[in-house]
Order: C-alpha cells, then sequence, then structure tokens
C-alpha cells in the first residue's frame, strides 16, 4: 500500500483526520529470531539448580535495544510536530519527514472501508458471536512457543475466531467438576515432596488390601480400610473448600463489566470481562482497571494521550503517559471505528512486562491487563492479548508447591518409625520362626508342618500379620488432624477482627492453610515498598521560605518561631501580588529592598515556583480541581501552591494561568529544562506578567546550592530546615530563580533549540544547554512533602526488628526515595552506618563489595560492632548476583541488619529471595501488593499479598493476604507464633498416643509365642484414634496458647523461640517416644502382674483374654488423656469437653457397643463381658492407679524444668500468671535526643529529595507532551459516543 492509499485511507474512515499532516515513524521489527528469543530468556520463575547459567537482569531483549538506536535517528513524535512552538520562536516548522507506514498497523487493500453501520453489509444478518472452542490439553503436553507476528484482524470478528487466540477467561483454579477425582488421587499418592503422605497412604492402602486375604490378617478386614477413606475425605473436603475459594475469586474477576463495541448496533454495550475476545473494541472510562492487553485507538485527550497507572504491574506509582497512534487518535465515536478495517500485527505473547512498551509504545500505545486508567475520561482500545496470554498472567504462572520445615522434619521422623516398625515386625517374625521350628514339639496339638515350603509360607505370612499388626505406630490420623487444625488455625486468622480494615471491608484470609505454622518461624522479611509500606499518596506538610519556616499547624514540640500557612496567606492579602515593574527584580537588588518587602516578594517568587514550575495537568472534577501529574511528588507541591493561595487552574500550548487572590494571571512557558536522575533538579524559563523572564528552579540541596550566587541571605536557615525535615523522614526539594536579561535569554534560546533539534544525544545536548543557563541563582527556600506510610509501619518494623527478623526492601523507585522511606519507618535508624553500592560495572562492584567486606570482618574481629544497613541500585545488583560474585553479596547483606534494594526489577526481586533461599537455613517471608512482586512472593516460603489499591494480583497469588503491613505484627508474632506451638505440640503427642498403645502389642507378643495374637477387640482398636482420642489433639492444636496474645505482643523476643525450631527439635521427638515406650512398659507390666495366672471373678471363672485386653486399652487410654490435660497450657471450655469429655464417652460408648456389636453379630469379642468388667473392683483400681504413677513422674518432670531450668516462655507464663507489671527502664527523651544528633550528622552527607517523575533522558519529551494540550478548551473534549 502506498502513502496515498493510506491517507485515503484514514480520511474515509475519519474526515475530520483530512486536515491533518502526514506523519513518518518506522515501526522496528520485533519478529527477527534475536528479538523473539530474548524475549524468554529470564524466567522469575526458576529452579536451584540454575547455577550453571549465568543471569543477566538487564539484558534487554534484541528489539528493545535495536528500537532504541532507531528511535534516537528517528524524526520527532507527530506530538512534537503538531505542537504549538515554544514562545518567542517562529511558528514555522517543516513538514513531516516521512510517510511510511508502522509496522504495527497494516491495513491491507482488499479489504475496501465500510459505510457507517446503518448500511453496513453484515447489518442484514444477526450479529452471531461463535461458540468457544475447549481445546483439549493433557498435562504433560508443553506450552507450543509461537512464532512469527500476531495477526489481529480489525472489526473482523469470524477471522479473529479462526485464528485460535484464547478467551479472556482467567482461572487459577486447580480442580473442576471433571478432573477433582483423578487429579486429588495422583497427588495424594504420587506425591514425592511429602514423605508422611505418601508413606501413610501408601501403607495404610498396602494394609487395607492384604487385610483382604484370609488367614493373614489378625484385626477385622475393614478396620483400616475405613479409617483410611475417613483420612482421603476429609483431606478431599479440605482440598475442594479451598478451591472453591479460589472458583470464587475467579468468578468475581471474569464477572466484571466493561463496554464493548457491537458491531451489529454501533454501540457500546456492557460485556462481561470473560467474554472480551482478541480484537474486540473496548471502551474504558477513568479510574477503570484494564480487562485485557489493549492497543490504543484513540483517547479523550489531545493527540491520543493518557495517563496509565502501572502500580500493579511494575510497583511504580507515577503515571505513564500513552499515545495513542497517530493514525486512529482522530476515530473518536464508534462509527468511525467501526469503518476502520485492516490488521493490526504484535508480538507473540510472553512474559516480559516491558517488551512490548519498548518496541511499539511509540508508536501505538499498549495498556496492560492489571493497569489502571487514570486522568482520563475514555480510551478506546483493541484487545490484543486476552486471558492467560496477558502479560500479568503470563508473569503469574501456577503457585508452586510449598512445604513446611515441620512437614520436613516430620518426613524424617516417619522414616524412623517406618524402620521401626520393619524392625519390630521381622523381630516378632523372627521369635514366631524360632518358636516353630525349635520348639514345635512342646506345641504338638498345633499340627505345625516341617516342611521348607511350609515354614517359607509362614514367615511370609507372619510378616504380613505383624505389618498389620504394628501399622498404626505411624498414626494415620495424624494427617486428618493437622489437615482440619491447619484449617481451623487459617480461619481464626480470618475472623482476627485486629486485622480486619473497615474502611475496604477487607479481612485477613489465609488462602494456603497448610504453612500457618512457617509464620512463627520467619527469620528475613522481604518487602515491597510502594503500596506496601507506603499509602501512595504525597502530602504537603511544612516549606521553608526565606529563612522562615510555615505548616499547615503548631504542635505541641513546634518551635516558637514556626509560623502557619494561614499567617503566610494573611501576609500576602494586602497590596498587589506582584510589585510595580518598576521595582528592582534582579537578584542582585534583593538586598536593596527592606528585609519586610524582601521576605514578602520572596514569598511570591516561592510560591510562583510552585504553581508554573512542573509538567502537572489541570482538570476540574465537579467544583474540585484536579492535577493530572506523572510525579505524585508534583501534584502534591501544586496542591500546595493551591493551599496557599495561588491556584493552578489552566494550561495551554504555550502558558499557564494561576489565580492569584481572585486575578488569574499568565506566566508564558518558554522553555523547560526536564528532570532525571543526573540532573536532580528541573528548571523552567517564564515570562511573567510583567514581561519579564525568569528562571525557577527546583532540585535536590546538593545540586541546587551549588548554582547559587554568592552571599545568600538564607542558605544557612534553610539548611537547618532541611536537616530537620530530613529527621523525619520528609521528601525535601530545594527551590531558586535568577532574572534572565532579554539579550542573555535570546543567546541561550537558540542554543537550547539547536540542541532540541539534536537527532543523536538529544538528552546529554538538552542537559549541557540547561547547565549554561541554571547558575547564579537565588535560593528562595524548600519544601518537605510527606510519602504518607500506613498507620503502624514504623512499630510494625521496630517490633518484628526486636522479634529477630530481618527485612530487606526490594522496591523499583531511585535511591533518594528509598533512603526516605527507610529512616520513616525505622528500618533504617540513626545508629546505622549506611554502606551505599552504586557501581556501574562488575569489577568496580566486585572491589567495593570485597573491600567493604573486608573492612567489615576486621572491624568486628576488633570487638567493635556497629549496626550497618545496604543501599544497593539495581544496576550493581545485577552484577552482585552473578554466581562468582552472589556469595560475597549474601554474606556482606547478612552482616547488615536491613538492606534496601533500588531500581529492581521483578525479576532481580525473585533472585534475591532464591538466593538468600538457598544458602540459608531460614524461613522467609516476601509481602508486595502489585503483580511486579508476584516473583517474589511465590520464591519465598510464606508469601503475604497486600489486598490494597494497587489491585488483588499479588493477593490472589499469595499465601496469605492482609490489607495493612501492620497487620503483619500479630499474624506473626501471635498467630505464627501460636500456630507453630500448637503444631509441634499436636504432632508429638500423636505420635506419643499410638506408640504407647500399639507398642502394648509388641509386649504382649512376648506372652503369646509371637503369634501374631491381638490384645483388643479390633473395632475398639480401630476408634482409639479416630473416635476415642481424637479430640485432645484437636483442641490442643487450635485453641492451646502457650502465652497470651498480649504478651507475644509486648514481648517480640519470645518469637526467637520458633526461629530457633525450640519446640519440635530431634531431641523433643525421641524424649516423646521414649516417654511413650515408658508408659507403654509400665501399663502393660502392670497389667500382666494383677493378671498373672489370669484373675478371678466372684462367680469363681477367669476373666479371660479381653477382659484383661480391655482393662490395659482404658488404662492406656486414661494414661493418654491425662498427658493431653498435663500438656495443656491454656483450658478453656473446649479443653473440659475434649479431655474429661473423651473420657466420659468412652466409658458410655464402651458398654454400649460391648452389648450391641455382639446381638447384632457386628463383633463377637465382647459377648457378655459387660457385667463382668464394670463390676470387677480391679479395673477401677486399674484405670485409676497407674495412669496417676505413669503421669506422676511427667508432672515432676515439668515442675523441675519450670522452676530450675526456665525457658524464656516460662518467665513469661509467670508473668502473665500473676499479672507482674513491666518496670523496665524507658529512654524515650534520651533515645530521641540522640536520634537528632546522628540523623543531622548523617543527613548532612547524604540526603534524600523528593522528585519521582517519569524520565527519558534519552528523549525528554515531557516539555513536547504538555504543550499539546489546552485545558481552557476541555468543554470541547469528545465524549467517545
Amino acid at each position: 500500500m502506498n502513502t496515498d492509499d493510506f491517507a485515503s485511507l484514514v480520511s474515509r474512515a475519519n474526515p475530520a483526520a483530512a486536515t491533518r499532516g502526514q506523519y513518518g515513524h518506522v515501526q522496528p521489527s520485533i519478529s527477527s529470531p534475536a528479538a523473539r528469543s530474548n524475549q524468554y530468556d529470564l524466567d522469575p520463575f526458576f529452579d536451584d539448580d540454575d547455577d550453571a547459567t549465568s543471569v543477566n537482569t538487564h539484558a534487554y531483549p534484541t528489539s528493545v535495544r535495536t528500537n532504541n538506536v532507531l528511535m534516537d535517528s528517528m524524526p520527532d513524535l507527530p506530538l512534537a510536530q503538531n505542537a504549538a512552538p515554544p514562545a518567542g520562536t517562529s511558528s514555522s516548522r517543516p513538514g513531516a519527514s516521512g510517510t511510511s507506514i508502522p509496522k504495527g498497523w497494516d491495513f491491507d487493500d482488499d479489504h475496501t472501508v465500510l459505510p457507517p453501520p446503518t448500511t453496513s453489509p453484515q447489518s442484514s444478518a444477526p450479529s452471531r458471536r461463535a461458540k468457544k472452542k475447549w481445546l483439549w490439553k493433557w498435562p504433560w503436553t508443553k506450552e507450543q512457543r509461537l512464532e512469527g507476528d500476531r495477526e489481529v484482524w480489525l472489526n473482523d470478528l469470524e477471522k479473529n475466531q479462526t485464528q485460535g487466540f484464547c478467551s479472556n477467561y482467567v482461572s487459577t483454579s486447580k480442580y473442576n467438576a471433571v478432573t477433582f477425582v483423578p487429579k486429588f488421587l495422583a497427588g495424594e499418592y504420587f506425591d514425592a515432596q511429602n514423605i508422611y503422605w505418601w508413606s501413610l497412604t501408601a501403607v495404610s492402602s498396602y494394609v487395607a488390601i492384604i487385610q483382604q486375604i484370609p488367614g493373614v490378617s489378625p484385626t477385622n478386614r475393614w478396620t483400616t480400610i475405613a479409617p483410611l477413606g475417613l483420612v482421603l475425605l476429609a483431606s478431599a473436603y479440605k482440598e475442594m473448600e479451598e478451591d472453591l475459594k479460589r472458583h470464587q475469586s475467579d468468578s468475581e474477576l471474569n464477572s466484571r463489566l466493561t463496554q464493548v463495541l457491537n458491531s451489529i448496533s454501533g454501540t457500546f454495550e456492557p460485556r462481561k470481562w470473560q467474554d472480551i475476545a482478541v480484537g474486540d473494541v473496548v471502551r474504558l472510562e477513568s479510574d477503570a482497571f484494564i480487562p485485557a492487553d489493549l492497543v490504543l485507538i484513540s483517547t479523550s485527550e489531545p493527540e491520543g494521550l493518557c495517563y496509565i497507572e502501572t502500580s500493579n504491574l511494575d510497583g511504580e506509582t507515577n503515571l505513564k503517559i500513552k499515545q495513542a497512534s497517530p493514525q486512529t487518535f482522530e476515530l473518536i465515536s464508534p462509527p468511525s471505528i467501526m469503518s476502520l478495517r485492516g490488521k493490526m500485527r504484535s508480538e507473540q505473547p510472553n512474559n516480559s512486562l516491558y517488551t512490548f512498551e519498548a518496541t511499539l509504545v511509540r508508536e501505538i500505545g499498549v495498556a496492560f491487563t492489571g493497569a489502571q486508567l487514570r486522568n482520563t475520561p475514555w480510551v478506546y482500545g483493541i484487545a490484543v492479548f486476552t486471558g492467560h496470554e496477558t502479560k500479568l498472567m503470563k508473569n503469574a504462572t501456577a503457585a508452586p508447591i510449598k512445604r513446611t520445615a515441620v512437614e520436613r522434619q516430620v518426613n524424617v521422623q516417619i522414616v524412623f518409625l517406618f524402620i521401626l516398625l520393619l524392625v519390630l515386625s521381622l523381630a516378632s517374625t523372627l521369635g514366631s520362626s524360632i518358636q516353630t521350628w525349635f520348639f514345635s514339639s512342646n506345641q504338638w496339638y498345633l499340627l505345625i508342618s516341617q516342611s521348607i515350603s511350609a515354614r517359607a509360607q509362614d514367615f511370609v505370612e507372619n510378616i504380613l500379620t505383624f505389618i498389620i499388626l504394628y501399622n498404626n505406630l505411624i498414626p494415620i490420623s495424624l494427617i486428618v488432624t493437622m489437615e482440619v487444625v491447619k484449617f481451623q488455625q487459617a480461619q481464626l486468622i480470618n475472623s482476627d477482627l485486629d486485622m480486619y480494615y473497615a474502611p475496604t471491608d477487607t479481612p485477613a484470609l489465609c488462602r494456603t492453610s497448610s504453612l500457618v505454622e512457617e509464620l512463627g518461624q520467619i527469620e528475613y522479611i522481604f518487602s515491597d515498598k510502594t503500596g506496601t509500606l507506603t499509602q501512595n499518596i504525597m502530602e504537603f506538610r511544612l516549606c521553608s521560605i526565606a529563612g522562615q519556616e510555615y505548616a499547615e499547624q503548631r504542635t505541641d514540640d513546634s518551635k516558637d518561631s514556626l509560623r502557619t500557612f494561614n499567617e503566610l496567606r494573611g501576609l500576602l492579602s494586602g497590596g498587589d501580588p506582584f510589585v510595580d515593574p518598576s521595582t528592582p527584580h534582579l537578584v542582585s537588588d534583593f538586598s536593596a529592598i527592606t528585609d519586610q518587602n524582601r521576605e514578602k516578594e520572596v514569598i511570591k517568587e516561592f510560591l510562583t515556583v510552585l504553581a508554573v514550575c512542573h509538567t502537572v495537568i489541570p482538570e476540574m472534577k465537579g467544583e474540585k480541581m484536579v492535577y493530572q501529574a506523572s510525579s505524585p511528588d508534583e501534584a502534591a507541591l501544586v496542591s500546595g501552591a493551591e493551599l496557599l493561595g495561588y491556584r493552578f487552574h489552566t494550561r495551554k500550548p504555550k502558558s499557564v494561568f494561576v489565580n492569584i487572590q481572585g486575578e488569574s494571571l499568565e506566566f508564558q512557558v518558554l522553555n523547560v529544562c526536564e528532570f532525571n536522575s543526573s540532573r536532580k533538579r528541573m528548571s523552567t524559563v517564564i515570562r511573567g506578567p510583567d514581561g519579564r523572564i525568569k528562571l525557577y528552579c527546583k532540585g535536590a540541596d546538593t545540586v541546587i546550592l551549588e548554582r547559587l550566587s554568592p552571599n545568600q541571605p538564607y542558605s544557612d536557615a534553610t539548611m537547618s530546615h532541611l536537616e530537620d525535615y530530613a529527621t523525619e523522614g520528609l521528601r525535601t526539594l530545594c527551590f531558586a530563580m535568577r532574572d534572565i536579561p532579554e539579550t542573555e535569554y535570546k543567546t541561550w534560546s537558540g542554543i537550547y533549540n539547536q540542541a532540541a533539534a539534536t537527532i543523536n544525544g538529544r538528552g546529554e545536548a538538552l542537559d549541557k544547554a540547561a547547565e549554561i543557563i541554571e547558575k547564579d541563582m537565588f535560593l528562595l527556600g524548600a519544601t518537605a512533602i510527606e510519602d504518607k506510610l500506613q498507620d503502624g509501619v514504623p512499630d510494625t518494623i521496630h517490633t518484628l526488628q526486636q522479634a529477630g527478623i530481618k527485612i530487606w526492601v526490594l522496591t523499583g523507585d531511585r535511591q533518594e526515595t528509598a533512603i526516605n522511606i527507610g529512616l520513616s519507618c525505622r528500618l533504617i535508624t540513626e545508629s546505622m552506618n549506611l554502606v551505599i553500592v552504586n557501581e556501574e560495572n562488575a569489577h568496580d562492584t566486585s572491589e567495593f563489595l570485597t573491600k567493604r567486606l573486608l573492612a567489615i570482618k576486621n572491624q568486628r574481629n576488633t570487638g567493635e560492632l556497629e549496626d550497618l544497613a545496604l543501599i544497593i541500585d539495581g544496576k550493581s545488583l545485577t552484577f552482585a548476583l552473578e554466581k562468582e560474585l552472589s556469595k560475597t553479596f549474601l554474606e556482606l547483606a547478612i552482616m547488615c541488619k536491613a538492606v534496601i534494594c533500588c531500581r529492581v526489577s521483578p525479576l532481580q526481586k525473585a533472585l534475591v529471595v532464591k538466593l538468600v533461599k538457598k544458602n540459608q537455613k531460614a524461613i522467609l517471608l516476601a509481602i508486595g501488593d502489585g503483580a511486579n512482586d508476584v516473583s517474589m512472593i511465590q520464591a519465598a516460603h510464606i508469601g503475604v499479598g497486600i489486598s490494597g489499591v494497587e489491585g488483588l494480583q499479588a493477593a490472589r497469588s499469595a499465601d496469605v493476604s492482609i490489607s495493612q503491613f501492620r497487620y503483619l505484627r500479630k499474624l506473626l508474632l501471635v498467630h505464627g507464633a501460636w500456630s507453630y506451638q500448637r503444631l509441634s505440640k499436636l504432632i508429638l503427642y500423636s505420635f506419643y498416643k499410638n506408640i504407647a498403645l500399639y507398642m502394648t502389642q509388641f509386649w504382649f507378643s512376648f506372652f503369646n509365642n509371637f503369634s501374631g495374637q491381638i490384645a483388643f477387640e479390633s473395632w475398639t482398636l480401630s476408634l482409639y484414634n479416630v473416635v476415642f482420642t481424637v479430640l485432645p489433639p484437636l483442641v490442643i492444636g487450635i485453641f492451646d496458647q502457650f502465652v497470651s496474645a498480649r504478651i507475644l505482643d509486648r514481648y517480640p523476643q519470645l518469637y526467637s523461640l520458633g526461629q530457633k525450631n525450640a519446640f519440635f527439635t530431634p531431641f523433643a521427638f525421641w524424649l516423646w517416644v521414649g516417654n511413650a515406650l515408658y508408659h507403654s512398659l509400665l501399663l502393660f507390666t502392670a497389667s500382666i502382674i494383677l493378671f498373672w495366672g489370669d484373675s478371678k471373678e466372684p462367680s469363681g471363672l477367669d476373666s479371660g483374654h479381653w477382659v484383661w485386653g480391655a482393662i490395659l486399652y482404658m488404662m492406656v487410654l486414661m494414661t493418654v488423656l491425662g498427658k493431653a490435660a498435663v500438656i495443656s497450657d491454656l483450658w478453656t471450655k473446649y479443653t473440659v469437653a475434649a479431655i474429661p469429655g473423651s473420657l466420659i464417652f468412652t466409658m458410655v460408648f464402651l458398654p454400649i457397643y460391648a452389648i450391641v456389636a455382639p446381638a447384632i453379630g457386628f463383633s463377637m469379642e465382647y459377648q457378655n463381658i459387660v457385667p463382668r468388667l464394670w463390676s470387677d473392683p480391679v479395673m477401677w483400681f486399674s484405670i485409676v492407679v497407674f495412669p496417676v504413677v505413669c503421669l506422676g513422674r511427667d508432672y515432676m518432670w515439668k515442675y523441675y524444668k519450670h522452676t530450675y531450668r526456665p525457658m524464656s516462655y516460662h518467665i513469661a507464663q509467670e508473668l502473665q500468671k500473676y499479672n507482674i507489671p513491666d518496670y523496665r527502664p524507658r529512654q524515650e527523651q534520651f533515645q530521641k535526643a540522640i536520634k537528632k544528633v546522628r540523623a543531622v550528622q548523617r543527613m548532612r552527607r547524604n540526603r534524600g529529595f523528593a522528585f519521582s517523575q517519569t524520565e527519558d533522558p534519552a528523549r525528554q519529551d515531557q516539555a513536547r507532551l504538555i504543550r499539546a494540550y489546552d485545558t481552557s478548551k476541555s468543554h470541547a473534549r469528545p465524549t467517545g459516543l
């Protein structure tokens, strides 16, 4: 297609475009093999065994690098070509330098442009939306990597449906109605990572099978398969319950409504997100979340501009300016959109959040799923990626399977018990073989065969018999008990009102209950900053003008010299806001004015800088002025100027209008010298209402001070105020100005225009031009902006650090911002020495880290300990994470009390977490609120998502979601500590109670010639775990508290018990096993002594085997329930119902069962046993005396430990029991003074500044973009309907 054809096509599609110029844009190709392959090189979800691969986290795709070169050699943006020229320059400009068609849009000749839909051929037939194709995919099928370009047909539904594009339905669930049973059973029986669950189900299933073999099983054939079925059902119910929550979350997301263009009616109609298809035209309104990856067609703003907030994707809260394609941004009505025909080519779906933007954003603005439209009334966009093919979902892979440290330790213990089971079975089989082989003559009545084959058969059968007899040494009930307890612990977290956030009606939500105990063992927290620690709200707090400090209101701690904003407004209320033009205004003449008049003039100039030196776009919403800003700091400064009486209300291409004391004044914007990280300042050349040209500059104090003229009257006072602001962790900026003579400006303007016309190195040329005029300035004052933290963040971080938890902040913000937040949230304290790593290459990074590590080691070897905080930027982190340097970096980081990683990508966040996870035997927690945090959250042992204002992607991918960072304090210190201690006690008690009962079977084998005779009735034995002792471990695991929540929060040092795994050590396990062996042997021996030669009943008959077995069973049961009472730290109504209640229930149930079971033929062992057993005084003596004897030693041991060898929580229990007050000395005032001194000393060396504006140093396009706006014509803004 030639240029004329293209122009004709656009003209017919939109007559309004006929008067517009041509645009010469060349879209760099993204279809090269190198470009495509590199897009998939970096995957945040990597394996532990990836050391062999050297990962460069800044190795951008080839297409991106190529695009940068092409863009530098391209003509200026169409925006610049059509915008008004700078004031004072000629309005003439050359025409478009090129007319080629960008690759992103391909309008084919064979698709004629149709007229409006009233005459469209498609309107004659009803619109039929084809049914979705469900393509079956086997679980082991690898995802096919698509090659070449994706072609999306415009307004051609049928062709798009033939392409097999993914639907926009999003699913994060594990099961559906068809796959639940096979996937669940496969997961239970073939989960190699969970040896415990696998071994129990495998052994139990094996036992259940061999129980069906006649003559082998000593117990009833159904006594194993029935409990196993109950366990599987309970586990299935838990899996189903958790997956239903995922389905509900998915359904809520998929059912959201958005406006989609109907190709028949020509209007936008509401449609569910899940029904959006590739090629659909979507209309979004301000503050709406983007339902699919969209290519912008047009917007309500000039030149197709719009603001996008991508904090949910990359963590950056500053708004991004996106621009629609120059060929389509005039299509602002449904008929013109429907007339568009052709196809659009794009890259194939991939997981790079930046690739599409880097290659196409200059031509086609792209809005990714999860981002949010801001400060733009409406936009049109074409869906290019949907559902699981969107950038967001490509980065949100399936959550990895996580196993807790407790589970891994249980796996080891299960192996030991399984070995014990085999040893006992083999020993009993050998005992039986010895009896039959060598003492068969004494047992002539058994008719024992002497053949080799018969003996071999007996040996095999005996092994199977004893495996069945002892199989419950591995407690199958522990599975369901742990599942239920963890589920209930998660429910307690969900229902905790202390973690409920009323403003958004958001409770805490534990999505993965299987990990609750690890909440009590965290040693490292990796936190995002934006939206996690902060509220994403900037507030104008303080300012220093002409050496005088101003604040909104005074506080008790305020200085006497502090003035309020009301006083400042009162000072300005008299007289004309601008003095007579004849009054000298040159900086050198300020001294000629009286002090009072000079202060007033400085205040006016200061407020003028706030109101005009920025790139903010004003917008009136109702009666309130809303400022569209790519930097939240700029919006706060302009709002501060409005608060002080200088109200910025209109922007035109050449000027801005400010309302000052009721009068609207025009300031011509001649030039803008943009902000970037190297300049750390922004300047604007303004022609004021008085006709004079002035330079207004704002930036970091370090760069402003060195550009001031000599003999500044306010520098000392301003610096003192800056130190006070920095001490409070506020974000500071300095403001300066100078008058520019007309002749000087004309000379400099030529230099600036020449730099702006530079093709290669344009950004550097503009920086050099700015340096020429940014000199000899007069210091006006400074501002302090508060990046508002979430409530309770400083106290939470301080408390967590007291608990022994190291906190690392991984943020995409720049270094100065991160340090400021670290100070304000008490992550960095005044006593810390900052180790800042800002190196440009691998060699310098290695040299710096090595030297610093050696110096710190030498310092600590001399006994001098100093708290350190490591600050490292993204580029240096790239080199530090390489294999040969990663260990050095990690060793240095671990020696620091706090670590802040700045300017990091989502992949780097995951790499940092993975590095610590792989090299440290510690439990890690990652917390974040955006999609850029998902990889970090999933890489850690525990992932916590903040369900805040940045969307729910992190919360959906996390194991636990909370709405405020401060809730992490109770989640870890209280719920985590409780869960770990409860689970530890539950597991050890479950092992104990099974060993205590089933080892009596082994002792009994020595008295029954190893015949495999069972000591207890089969169903009574099976009901031991399922009914009679099921409640005590449940109640201990759900309600027990070793100390109260108040004590745990008051003494965060108690959290170290979980970090040291104090309650579930191998030594503790073997102590419990030894105690169980002791109790079983003692009780069995006592019962044998009592029944030696068989006990005689009053009738003269022998008591018999089942009477002895029933008494021994109840002795063990009484001891086990008594043990639960001894170890319970908190008695509630549930504890009473579980322990005494279980005993009462057993004493009532057993006689009923002993009567009913023989009567119906269910089990005959207990026939006629009730009157003989319950009237026998031996039974009552046995179940009272011998359990007391067993537990007496346990109680004395507990008393000895509490009294003579107390642990920290024993002391805390005494404080709680007797309500002993805490008399620890308070040193707040002393610490506050020390904090002040140290903060001033450090901030003189390194002070942060407030600026987080979007920057592109190579092009510096902000000035050109804002010149496209004329807000005075906002009433003529198109509606898009």
